[in-house]
């Protein structure tokens, strides 16, 4: 769905067509400001993580500070991968209008009709 890696700098462009099956992937205009919504639960959630795990590293550490530093940092590190993501869940998974076609999932050009 997207051109270059996760973390490449330059270019975190999503495709307008599938290469596989050439789905198109804006089903409607501004399809995909939805997708603010999937990464804000997946940040809720990826907070609530980072704060499980850094109170069972540290053992019961009272600082807001540690809490704070270690969430802003942790969702600063995993941004890329919500922004991939949440367009991923968006499209296949909370889209009434797109649906599996096992026929698309075969490589080679018989497979089409």
């Amino acid at each position: 769905m997207f051109s270059g890696g996760i973390y490449n700098f330059g270019s975190n462009k999503i495709f307008d067509r599938c290469p596989h099956c050439n789905l198109y992937y804006e089903i409607e205009p501004g399809y995909f400001y939805a997708a603010m919504y999937v990464s804000y639960a997946l940040n809720v959630m990826e907070g609530l993580l980072i704060v499980g795990l850094t109170y069972g590293i540290t053992q019961n550490s009272t600082s807001p500070w540690l809490y704070i530093g270690t969430i802003l940092t942790g969702l600063l590190v995993l941004s890329p991968i919500n922004f991939r993501y949440s367009r991923v869940l968006l499209l296949y998974w909370l889209s009434p209008k797109i649906n599996y076609q096992p026929h698309l999932d075969k490589d080679d050009s018989t497979a089409h009709p």
